[in-house]
């Protein structure tokens, strides 16, 4: 992530190798701030809180969430109480309890004394992996952004690409480059014209703030629209594709990804609009074959429904109340897209249909899969 000319990840050891450093993403677009995380309980409130955020860069927290434990006590018991500390932070997102798993499994059959060290290791082996993943996305996502263009009318040709997203699933969601961003990041950066329409993304504001931010950061054109404009810009010929991330993809190509998605996804098969949804391997949940029925969905304080964080003309950030006192207020974070509805899914390993067919003929499904 290019930061006043300075490339940032979301995630880093820092000098010594014994604390974690992160951005909270909490403070942005109006502070640039970081966060030292010390210890297992101030990864898993990073992450509860959202100081950190996004499926891919929840794992690798996680995984060092769990090297932070291990450096105070490297017990099983220290292992085991750290691992159900972190899982229980955010139950939507596989990644989470993917990285958890690895990192246990790397540690659990060496001494005591051997285990922050093989902890520290295999989380910065997990942070790599998504580094090359995403940017393995962005490649197969800019091939189909050319076929887009290259189709459009004559006279459509040479403008930019309008390309509408939900959500943050950019820099800030993974290590670097984004799932759904990283796509619209290499476009931009191969000459090809490119606006993304960015939807605000209530309650969180995540489009607005944090998808704003880094697309602003890059120099990719963009303009933050209310989350409810898609489907008249998709009604009037103004989007070409839309893009999304995914926090837990069933074996079946049913995608879970923050609220409102659903709804895009309706409005493009009504527009005859391309839905693609990029992901890593980490984020498929090959267990789970019906995502409404199955992926937990996570609900969240009603109080990010009924108040809004923001910036006054003068002064810091604060929060106001947005609804009458009294009024309640019902949070759920995501939302499942059936993978009917999935034009195709783009992962490191290439494009494929939203289908177990589609997801098996790239990778091997794990044996317990049924």
């Amino acid at each position: 992530m290019n930061i006043d000319g300075r490339p940032w990840r979301t995630i880093w050891l820092e000098e010594g190798g014994r604390s974690v450093g992160v951005i909270d993403q909490t403070l942005l677009p109006h502070r640039f701030v970081t966060r030292s995380l010390t210890s297992v309980e101030e990864a898993a409130e990073a992450i509860v809180t959202m100081v950190v955020r996004g499926a891919p860069l929840i794992g690798v927290t996680g995984a060092y969430g769990l090297m932070l434990a291990l450096q105070a006590d490297p017990s099983d018991a220290s292992l085991a109480a750290a691992f159900a500390r972190l899982d229980a932070t955010r139950p939507t997102a596989i990644n989470l309890r993917w990285a958890l798993e690895r990192v246990r499994a790397a540690v659990l059959p060496l001494a005591p004394e051997q285990r922050a060290e093989a902890a520290r290791a295999e989380a910065a082996a997990i942070a790599e992996e998504d580094v090359a993943m995403c940017e393995a996305i962005g490649d197969h996502g800019l091939r189909l952004f050319q076929e887009i263009a290259a189709r459009r009318p004559e006279q459509r040709r040479g403008q930019p690409l309008n390309v509408l997203t939900h959500c943050n699933a950019g820099w800030l969601a993974t290590v670097d480059w984004g799932t759904a961003l990283a796509p619209i990041y290499k476009a931009h950066r191969s000459g090809l014209p490119i606006h993304v329409w960015v939807d605000e993304t209530r309650p969180r504001n995540q489009g607005a703030s944090l998808t704003a931010f880094e697309l602003g950061r890059e120099g990719v054109p963009h303009t933050v629209i209310v989350d409810n404009a898609g489907g008249h810009l998709m009604q009037h010929g103004q989007v070409d594709a839309v893009i999304v991330g995914t926090d837990r993809t069933t074996r079946t190509g049913d995608v879970c990804n923050k609220i409102g998605t659903y709804l895009k996804a309706l409005a493009a098969h009504d527009n005859g609009v391309p839905f693609y949804v990029a992901l890593p391997a980490s984020t498929i949940d090959w267990s789970i074959g019906d995502g409404v029925k199955e992926i937990p969905i996570e609900a969240r304080s009603p109080l990010e429904v009924t108040r809004i964080a923001g910036k006054p003309a003068a002064g810091e950030p604060t929060s106001v109340q947005l609804v009458p006192d009294g009024s309640d207020g019902f949070n759920p974070a995501f939302d499942v897209t059936p993978a009917r509805l999935v034009t195709a899914l783009i992962t490191e390993r290439g494009v494929a249909p939203a289908s177990e067919a589609g997801l098996q003929a790239l990778y091997a499904a794990p044996a317990a899969a049924g």
